[in-house]
């Protein structure tokens, strides 16, 4: 590990690196064109306010998110995810009124998050990137075969 990849503040030097995955109500495939790109962009966004989080990989199926990202452990993944699906819930819903119509609320309530555990970057960020691709076969077995 190089010392590149440590992420400092004032009480701690850290490397948290987290894979989240959060759906929309019922599964409803919504998140295309238009939507799926200002969701994108409203989760983007949050990397200038919140300064302590870091986009690594950011991909969409039309029911699902997949974010690696890291985040000061000290800020917490759980207040993120809180923050990101309530902020992007809220705006879309705003921009796009045909989702007050279709869902009670955006999300699910839950959302899966996990730790790199040293897994490559590389791998993960192959396997977020390919969500919405034929590959994902592939890179689902790579992954199955990296954690054995």
């Amino acid at each position: 590990m190089s010392k590149k990849e440590y992420k400092t503040n004032n009480n701690i030097v850290y490397i948290s690196k987290y894979h989240v995955i959060w759906c929309v109500k019922y599964r409803r495939k919504l998140l295309v064109g238009k939507i799926e790109q200002r969701l994108k962009e409203i989760i983007t966004s949050y990397t200038d306010q919140v300064t302590s989080f870091e986009i690594i990989a950011l991909e969409t199926d039309q029911d699902h998110v997949h974010l690696l990202c890291s985040v000061d452990p000290q800020y917490g993944i759980n207040k993120l995810v809180k923050l990101l699906k309530g902020a992007s819930s809220s705006i879309l819903r705003k921009e796009f009124p045909e989702l007050k119509t279709k869902l009670p609320t955006l999300w699910t309530n839950s959302y899966f998050v996990a730790t790199n555990g040293g897994a490559p970057i590389a791998i993960m960020k192959a396997y977020v990137a390919n969500q919405q691709t034929s590959q994902r076969a592939e890179q689902q077995k790579a992954w199955m075969e990296f954690i054995k």
